[in-house]
Order: structure tokens, then sequence, then C-alpha cells
């Protein structure tokens, strides 16, 4: 059963995208460096035919964008916190393995992703840590059946949302990636030459 990899994606507006990064560059500047990161990470992982791409959109209105390219799928990712959103596009997609990658890591590749893809068939969620005690990537072994309570009360956008995650997979029993990668959240994150050019 061919994989999906669900990449959760913003509508690059100024003010409305990494807005910690925007005050840090600019509002304008941080919503360039997203559409172009995104740009970059929807070419790689769309061209990849061990898996179908999917794009979760917010807002739901962007679903029509023209930001990002036509020829991949899009899904809106509805309302609710960011747990609720990925449960949801996790029980959407299967019966396969599902994946889903955030938009702001610049070191995602697609080696990775599918080292965590094989690791979901052998039935357990993978999680792709991240250097701020968070994660990165979370994959499950069947799209729709996951465990009940799945990413309630996990404290986001912090150090123990990766620990909090993992209480959360019960019988899945997770495990992780070796590779610890960094999202973007300001400016001292930005990859060298980006930080270069916004600088």
């Amino acid at each position: 059963m061919r994989p999906t990899l669900v990449l959760f994606v913003k509508e690059p507006r100024p003010g409305r995208v990494k807005t910690r990064l925007g005050r840090d560059i600019g509002m304008v500047e941080a919503a360039w460096w997203f559409r172009h990161q995104t740009a970059r990470l929807i070419r790689a992982m769309a061209r990849d035919r061990r898996w179908r791409t999917v794009l979760a959109v917010a807002p739901d209105t962007a679903l029509g964008s023209r930001a990002w390219p036509s020829g991949v799928a899009r899904w809106p990712q509805g309302p609710g916190d960011l747990g609720a959103r990925m449960a949801r596009a996790l029980s959407a997609f299967g019966p396969g393995p599902v994946a889903i990658v955030g938009a702001d890591v610049p070191g995602v590749s697609p080696a990775v992703v599918a080292e965590a893809l094989a690791m979901a068939r052998g039935g357990r969620a993978v999680l792709g840590p991240a250097t701020d005690g968070g994660y990165w990537l979370v994959a499950v072994p069947h799209g729709g059946r996951l465990p009940a309570g799945l990413f309630e009360g996990v404290r986001w956008s912090g150090p123990h949302a990766l620990t909090d995650t993992e209480a959360t997979l019960g019988r899945l029993g997770p495990a992780r990636l070796a590779a610890v990668l960094s999202d973007v959240d300001n400016a001292v994150d930005l990859p060298r030459r980006a930080r270069w050019a916004a600088g």
C-alpha cells in the first residue's frame, strides 16, 4: 500500500505566517522565506514516487492559493489546535502509512522521510525529534486507525511537545528517528545563507 506524506503548509502572507521570525527580520521577509522554503520542500517531496504527497492547507480559504504548485493535491486543515488538525489529517489518509511533516524545517530530505515511513510499516508510530523539544515529523502505520486521545494534553510550542506526544501514542509504541532537525522560529534558526540574505 502506497504511503501518504502530508505537508502542513500555511498561506505565506505577511503578518499571518512565521510571526516570531517576522519580529526579527520583518514580516514581509519572513513570509518570503517561508514561501521559498515551502516551495523547495514541495518540489523535493512531490517528485518522489515512493509516496503520495498532499498539502494540508491553512487557512481553509487558501485551498485555491497560487502560492503552491497546482499539480499537488490539497486538503483543508480545518479548525482546532495543532493536535486536532494533525489527528484529522492522519485519519483522513490511508489505509497505508501516513506521515506529517512541518513546512518550516530546512533539513528535511526524501531519504529521512523514506526512513520514517519504512519504520512505520513495522507497526509503530515514528517521531522526528526537533532541537527545541518538539518534533518535525509524525508517522503512523495505518491512517484511520489511531489511538483514542491522540495528541490530547500536548503542550505545543515548548520543550515538552515530543515527550507529551509519545505519551498519547499508546499501543503504537513510538520510535524516534536518529535525525534531530531544527525548525525556524526566529532569526537565529535561519540557515546561514538565509540569515545573511535577511541581514
